[in-house]
């Protein structure tokens, strides 16, 4: 990680940037990566998505709450938000951080609110994806999920390629026939659960996509990386797998070169559309990935 990124990243646990942020607003090249902080900017954001041929899927932007009500406010901006790909005929999926559901309240509380959002996503033909978070919340995450499969058929959850877990993750959720989105992980962890050398989560990457699609479950590949997506063209072809068995996701505001191109052959192809006035931590973190997201937004600084 650059020294550039680093600093974006501790900025992004400052409470004075946070207020700052939403004082200001989706400032400093923010909204190259969020919607907008409004339901209208993030429909008509989805709305331009579709016309490309893309799919999305939708997030209300929020995480790690200690409080009753906020839990409640973000189940409530949730179900607003089925509510408005329903209205609006999106192509959209939802996304949802079980944190922001009071997670860290209580099982209960979050499963609960968990069911609320589900029940009016099955209604509607909704599919939800329940995000995966850091990795201390990781097998709590996979037993709500797997308690919750046997119940809903719209659901689905996240493997981060990062953790030395994910490989035995995937056979364990192969009886569940699980719809899974695959990426490589975005939250520091320490070496003893995670790999440190970007070569090796790489490698467990390309192992676990394998795997899941062999095992003949949806995947949902997370990658903006050209190679990545060569080399599963290439094992899909060979392995006589589905177009309809995958599809690749990508962050709203980072490749759409790659989004239109994958789409024009005939590839799905879903974006990650964050909205919300949340959106400090989500920012931060993009910044911190890829140094040129932190030149693009100093370019933006001065202008």
């Amino acid at each position: 990680m650059s020294v550039m990124s680093s600093t974006f990243q501790g900025l992004a646990k400052n409470k004075m940037a946070n207020k700052m942020a939403l004082r200001y607003g989706l400032k400093f090249g923010a909204d190259r990566f969020v919607a907008g902080d409004k339901e209208e900017e993030a429909v008509r954001c989805v709305k331009e998505l579709n016309n490309q041929g893309l799919l999305t899927m939708l997030n209300y932007l929020g995480e790690y709450v200690f409080t009753k009500e906020a839990a409640d406010s973000a189940t409530g901006h949730c179900i607003r938000t089925i509510d408005l790909i329903t209205e609006n005929n999106l192509q959209s999926n939802l996304s949802v951080k079980i944190t922001s559901l009071g997670l860290d309240i209580s099982r209960e509380l979050c499963m609960e609110n968990l069911r609320k959002i589900l029940n009016r996503a099955r209604r509607d033909n909704v599919f939800v994806r329940i995000e995966m978070e850091d990795s201390s919340h990781c097998q709590l995450t996979l037993d709500i999920y797997k308690e919750l499969r046997a119940e809903y058929d719209n659901i689905g959850t996240v493997l981060q390629a990062y953790l030395h877990r994910t490989l035995g993750d995937i056979e364990d959720l192969n009886r569940y026939k699980a719809n899974l989105r695959l990426v490589k992980g975005a939250y520091k962890e320490p070496a003893s659960i995670a790999y440190q050398d970007k070569a090796k989560v790489d490698q467990n990457y390309m192992e676990m996509i394998k795997q899941h699609l062999m095992n003949g479950n949806y995947a949902g590949i997370a990658t903006h990386d050209d190679r990545v997506v060569e080399q599963v063209k290439k094992f899909v072809a060979k392995n006589n797998i589905d177009k309809d068995n995958f599809e690749f996701q990508m962050l709203h505001g980072i490749r759409g070169d790659l989004q239109k191109l994958l789409a024009s052959q005939g590839y799905r192809v879903r974006v990650y559309v964050p909205y919300g006035v949340d959106w400090f931590g989500y920012f931060m973190r993009r910044l911190a990935e890829r140094p040129e997201n932190v030149t693009f937004v100093l370019k933006n600084l001065f202008k």
